[in-house]
């Protein structure tokens, strides 16, 4: 849906907003991910992710930064102990199915018609973020399926060196919406039709 000749304050798609809190639609850079190993005698390995985008609602975020900074504050039911992001992979390398080599991972390759339908947002599974040269985005796709958490202080430690840009209000809430929508489908199952049986008895001519 465009805003047409609606008045709006939004001029860019993106924009940088100060580094006193994390917020939602937040665009971040080289994030390490330690993932730890069921086998207790295996080693934790850590994955650098080349972009991520912060998808918990900013509301939350902005309560959950406004709690720890009030001394006055009695309780802690609005602090957040995770944060959700989605890694968001170079369009080049994810057209070509090369965006997880390093995990050892062979993804799908999209030819021109295929990912056409990606850029202009109508596969349900990905996000199609555009670039913006001044702000050092490049054209992005974000993959619903990989969400995962990080823990809350540990992506505030990393915050300051890793922050790249964020993504204005309304196209923040555009993808914020189909994610929600990706993550609320429902997978029907296939019910075989039972065969025909021919009745007991074939009426007549009436």
């Amino acid at each position: 849906m465009s805003l047409g000749t609606f008045p709006s304050k939004i001029e860019t798609k993106y924009t940088r907003l100060g580094l006193d809190r994390v917020h939602q639609g937040d665009i971040l850079r080289d994030l390490r991910v330690v993932e730890v190993a069921r086998d207790p005698m295996a080693r934790a390995s850590e994955t650098k992710l080349p972009y991520t985008i912060v998808l918990t609602q900013d509301c939350d975020l902005e309560q959950d930064f406004l709690s720890r900074n009030d001394a006055t504050s009695l309780n802690q039911d609005k602090y957040l102990r995770a944060i959700l992001l989605c890694p968001a992979y170079a369009s080049k390398e994810f057209r070509e199915g090369q965006h997880l080599t390093k995990l050892g991972l062979k993804m799908e390759y999209w030819n021109h018609t295929r990912f056409q339908l990606i850029q202009s947002q109508q596969n349900e599974r990905f996000h199609f973020i555009e670039h913006q040269e001044d702000l050092g985005v490049q054209d992005l796709v974000v993959d619903f399926k990989h969400y995962f958490t990080v823990v809350r202080d540990e992506l505030y430690e990393a915050y300051d060196g890793i922050y790249l840009a964020t993504i204005s209000e309304l196209f923040r809430e555009s993808l914020s919406q189909r994610f929600c929508y990706y993550l609320g489908r429902i997978g029907l199952p296939v019910i075989p039709v039972p065969p025909q049986t021919k009745s007991a008895a074939t009426p007549g001519p009436a």
